[in-house]
C-alpha cells in the first residue's frame, strides 16, 4: 500500500511540475518589421519571429483590406528563413505590383504564429496586426512662380504647391535634392531655394518634386533658362615659408587626418597636400551636416552686404594650380571670395540670422557660419577673433568678429561665400538687390504669398 501511494505521489508531482513546465512557456515572438505606415506601388513585406527550435505548427501572414483576405504566407505553402538558432524571417514584395487587389485607403497585416508548447499539452499563439495606408497615386505639384533663370555656380528659388501636405518636395539638381519649405498660411504651398553646383553639368536635369512615403512621386520641370559662367583658372606660388606657417596649426586642429603632430622636414609637404584636399572635403562633410539645422522660416530680408571697403583678391569657382619649386603639386577649386581691407577689421553678418559654427573648420581656420532659414546659410573664414557664439541672434551689419590669417590664409582676408543646403554657391547674386527682388520677392508675391 505504501509502495503505491509512493508511486500516486510521484505520479501527482510528476503532473504537477509538468504543467507547470507547461503554464510557464510563452508563445512565439513576432515583429512585423516592414513596411512602415505607407504601401505604394512597392514596397516590402518583413516578419520576424521566434519561438525555441524554430518549431512552428502554424505560421500565417494576412492583409485585409475592406472586408477582402488575401492570403500572403502560410507555412504549408511556403518557406521561412532562419535566422537564428530559434528565430526565422520572412520577406516578400507587398505593394500594388505584387499583390493586385490592394486599393488606395487603409489595410491591416496580421501575422499569426503558432507552437505547441511541452509534450504538446497546450497550443501557444500570437497574433501581430498592423495597419497601413495604400497610397497608389502620385502626389501633385504645380510650379506658381514664373520666370526662373540659372546660373552654372548660382542660385534661384521656385515656389510651388504640393499635396498632400505631408509629402516631401523641393527641387532636385541631377542628384541633389534641396528640401522646400512653407510660405504663408497654406501649409501645402512651399518655396526651395536651390543651386546649379559649379562642378554640375550645364544640361543637369532640373526638377521640382513631391515624393510620398510609398515612394510615388510626381516632379515637372520649370527652369526657363541656363547661363554658364566662366570659371577662373590661377596658379598659387607656395613655399616653404608658407607651408611651415600653415601646416602645423592646420594639422593640430584636425586629427582626423592622422597627420603626425608636428610635421616636419620631407612630412610638412604631404601634410600640406593632405590638408589642402582630404580635409577640404571633410570640410565640405561638416558644412553639409551644419546646414540641416537650417530654420523652417526666412529669417534674413533685401540684399546681403558685402565686405565693405574691400578688394576682391579671388573670386567664385578659381581653379588653383598649385606650383611649389616649380612643380605642379596640386589642384583644387576656390569655392568663395578673398574679400581684403587691413589686418583685423571688423567682419559683419550679411544678413540677419542664427550662429550655427563659431569655432575652428579645418582649411578655414576660425570660422563663422550663419542660417537665414531656408536652406540658407553665409560663412566667414580665416576670422582672428568671435564676438558670438552658436545660437546667437545676429542682424544685418553687426559684428561677428575680425579678419586674420587662420586656417589656409595667405594673408590676412575674409573667405566669404554663400550656402544653399550647405553647397557653396555664388555670392555675388545675393549681394544683388536687383536679385533679391526678382528672384525670391516678386515670386513671393505673385504667389500671393507674404514677403516676410
Amino acid at each position: 500500500m505504501r509502495a503505491l501511494l509512493s508511486l500516486l505521489l510521484i505520479a501527482i508531482i510528476a503532473a504537477g511540475a509538468i504543467f507547470f513546465i507547461s503554464r510557464r512557456e510563452t508563445a512565439p515572438l513576432v515583429t512585423i518589421e516592414q513596411p512602415g505606415r505607407v504601401i505604394g506601388q512597392t514596397a516590402t513585406l518583413t516578419v520576424s519571429a521566434e519561438t525555441p527550435g524554430r518549431k512552428f505548427t502554424h505560421f500565417d501572414v494576412t492583409l485585409e483590406q475592406n472586408g477582402q483576405v488575401t492570403k500572403l504566407f502560410s507555412l504549408d505553402g511556403g518557406t521561412l528563413v532562419e535566422s537564428g538558432p530559434n528565430s526565422v524571417r520572412y520577406t516578400r514584395p507587398i505593394g500594388k505590383q505584387d499583390v493586385p487587389s490592394l486599393r488606395s485607403g487603409t489595410a491591416k497585416i496580421t501575422v499569426t504564429a503558432t507552437r505547441k508548447a511541452f509534450l504538446n499539452l497546450r497550443t501557444l499563439t500570437t497574433t501581430a496586426t498592423k495597419d497601413v495606408q495604400v497610397r497608389l497615386e502620385p502626389p501633385r505639384i504645380a510650379v506658381l512662380s514664373t520666370h526662373h533663370y540659372v546660373n552654372h555656380g548660382g542660385s534661384e528659388m521656385v515656389v510651388y504647391r504640393a499635396t498632400p501636405d505631408d509629402v516631401a518636395s523641393g527641387v532636385r539638381v541631377g542628384d541633389v535634392e534641396y528640401p522646400g519649405f512653407p510660405v504663408g498660411n497654406d501649409p501645402a504651398v512651399k518655396a526651395a531655394f536651390f543651386a546649379l553646383l559649379w562642378d554640375q553639368p550645364l544640361k543637369a536635369p532640373i526638377a521640382a518634386f513631391a515624393r510620398d512615403e510609398a515612394g510615388n512621386e510626381a516632379k515637372v520641370s520649370f527652369v526657363d533658362n541656363v547661363f554658364e559662367k566662366p570659371q577662373k583658372k590661377s596658379r598659387i606660388e607656395i613655399d616653404d615659408k608658407f607651408i611651415d606657417r600653415v601646416t602645423p596649426e592646420i594639422a593640430e586642429h584636425s586629427p582626423e587626418l592622422n597627420v603626425p603632430f608636428p610635421p616636419t622636414g620631407d612630412k610638412m609637404l604631404e601634410a600640406f597636400l593632405k590638408e589642402n584636399g582630404e580635409l577640404r572635403q571633410l570640410n565640405a562633410k561638416k558644412i553639409e551636416e551644419l546646414a540641416r539645422k537650417t530654420s523652417a522660416t526666412r529669417q534674413w530680408d533685401g540684399p546681403f552686404v558685402q565686405l565693405g571697403n574691400s578688394k576682391v583678391e579671388a573670386a567664385f569657382a578659381d581653379h588653383r594650380t598649385y606650383i611649389y619649386k616649380g612643380k605642379e603639386v596640386d589642384h583644387q577649386v576656390h569655392l568663395g571670395f578673398d574679400l581684403a581691407v587691413t589686418s583685423r577689421v571688423p567682419i559683419v553678418a550679411a544678413n540677419a540670422g542664427t550662429v550655427l559654427n563659431a569655432s575652428w573648420l579645418g582649411i578655414y581656420g576660425n570660422c563663422v557660419i550663419l542660417d537665414h532659414g531656408q536652406g540658407v546659410q553665409s560663412l566667414y573664414g580665416h576670422l582672428s577673433s568671435f564676438d558670438v557664439n552658436v545660437g546667437d541672434k545676429v542682424t544685418r551689419g553687426q559684428t561677428i568678429g575680425r579678419s586674420g590669417m587662420t586656417g589656409m590664409a595667405g594673408g590676412d582676408h575674409l573667405h566669404f561665400t554663400m550656402l544653399v543646403n550647405g553647397r557653396m554657391v555664388n555670392p555675388v547674386e545675393w549681394w544683388d538687390a536687383h536679385w533679391i527682388q526678382d528672384r525670391v520677392m516678386r515670386k513671393l508675391a505673385e504667389a500671393g504669398q507674404p514677403a516676410r
